[in-house]
């Protein structure tokens, strides 16, 4: 006998989903539910709750191929709009990360640095349909003749473009602050000296991976909004932790799952992948995620019914302790307590600022629903899970 009173199939809800008949609701929407009939009966009544993140994400990129010249060349060195994309992949296939400079930029020497373009903005550029200066040189071979190419080349032009980001959308992640007398540039932003801002970057209860903390229904194959487009979970992320500290409701209170994805790069939107510059930090590019949350049972309706106020992080210094690796927190905080402006540390109220977007999320989130209920979009169950252990 199972264990659970209610239980639903991957293709009992694409079913539903076929005909119409799925409710699906955002995760914001399912914690009012949840606590009103509890979570057995929002089981019943909710087949697909759906989730959205919108944040710089730095371990991300592209696979490009940029098509063959005429006489053909092997790249040894390419460049887009200046920002080196890595090219010993083979004769015309690069990857371009979000984080990569562009070759000429000052950097840190003039600290704080502005890091005004990199290869974040390099992708915003291409999805926007813009156009990008390819430059690529070769050491010339007898297949490959040609030693340098240069042209202007679109989205559309690149015969294949894959986004594939090695880690993100982090389960839950610290809220930094700076004790020391300097202000502190990172890539949790600007932090004022003597603690007088605090930041944080989690969509709290609208966070995909703290609305299936256990990775039950995420993992190999599963499908989800990506950039604007279509993508999938194909691996769990580089830096992937899922042994940390946990409250009771399965959320994890400190850094924890990450998740590697991929999708057409020729779907996407510059909506939903933006380059950004951080202050003597470098550039990155913000990514918007969303993962739908199949309802199978009671257990999965309770994840998904968690609130903000039930959502734990900690607090942690940026001027030295994470930078030395000092396993020091200066207390925990809820997401209610973050999202309302302010939180106390060290007997004093300190003002924050997230740099996750909650309206881009909740649009994400909203978008997800929509594509949901017009049976655009089906639930893919995973091949296999994230490891939880």
């Amino acid at each position: 006998m199972s264990e659970f009173k209610v239980q639903k199939t991957y293709e009992e809800i694409n079913a539903k989903i076929k005909a119409g008949q799925a409710v699906v609701v955002t995760a914001e929407e399912m914690v009012g539910i949840v606590k009103k009939h509890g979570p057995v009966e929002a089981a019943r009544k909710v087949d697909v709750v759906t989730t959205g993140t919108f944040s710089p994400m730095c371990s991300s990129g592209a696979f490009i191929n940029f098509g063959h010249s005429n006489p053909t060349t092997k790249a040894l060195k390419v460049w887009l709009n200046n920002v080196p994309a890595y090219a010993g992949i083979a004769a015309v296939d690069v990857y371009i990360g979000a984080t990569e400079p562009t070759e000429d930029d000052p950097l840190n020497k003039v600290f704080p640095g502005e890091f005004l373009y990199g290869g974040g903005h390099v992708l915003e550029d291409l999805v926007a349909g813009k156009k990008v200066l390819l430059k690529a040189v070769g050491y010339g071979t007898d297949c490959y003749p040609n030693k340098n190419i240069e042209k202007e080349v679109t989205l559309a032009d690149l015969p294949y473009a894959l986004l594939v980001n090695p880690r993100n959308c982090y389960q839950n992640y610290n809220c930094a602050i700076n004790l020391s007398d300097r202000t502190v540039y990172c890539y949790m932003g600007t932090l004022k000296p003597q603690v007088k801002n605090a930041t944080y970057c989690s969509a709290g209860e609208l966070s995909p991976l703290l609305n299936d903390p256990y990775y039950k229904t995420i993992g190999l194959g599963t499908r989800i909004f990506l950039g604007g487009g279509v993508g999938y979970v194909t691996w769990h992320g580089s830096q992937h932790n899922p042994k940390a500290l946990r409250s009771e409701n399965g959320t994890t209170r400190r850094a924890a799952g990450t998740l590697m994805v991929q999708g057409d790069l020729k779907q996407m939107s510059a909506r939903w992948l933006k380059g950004v510059s951080m202050q003597g930090y470098g550039s990155t590019m913000a990514v918007g995620i969303g993962i739908p949350i199949p309802i199978l049972n009671e257990e999965m309706a309770a994840y998904t019914g968690v609130s903000d106020a039930e959502i734990f992080t900690q607090i942690v210094d940026y001027s030295y302790d994470y930078s030395h690796g000092v396993a020091r927190n200066y207390g925990e905080v809820s997401y209610a307590q973050l999202k309302s402006g302010q939180i106390e540390v060290n007997g004093k109220m300190v003002p924050t600022a997230p740099l996750s977007s909650m309206v881009r999320a909740r649009e994400i989130a909203e978008t997800l629903k929509g594509w949901i209920t017009s049976g655009k979009f089906l639930l893919e169950k995973p091949i296999q899970t994230l490891p939880s252990e």
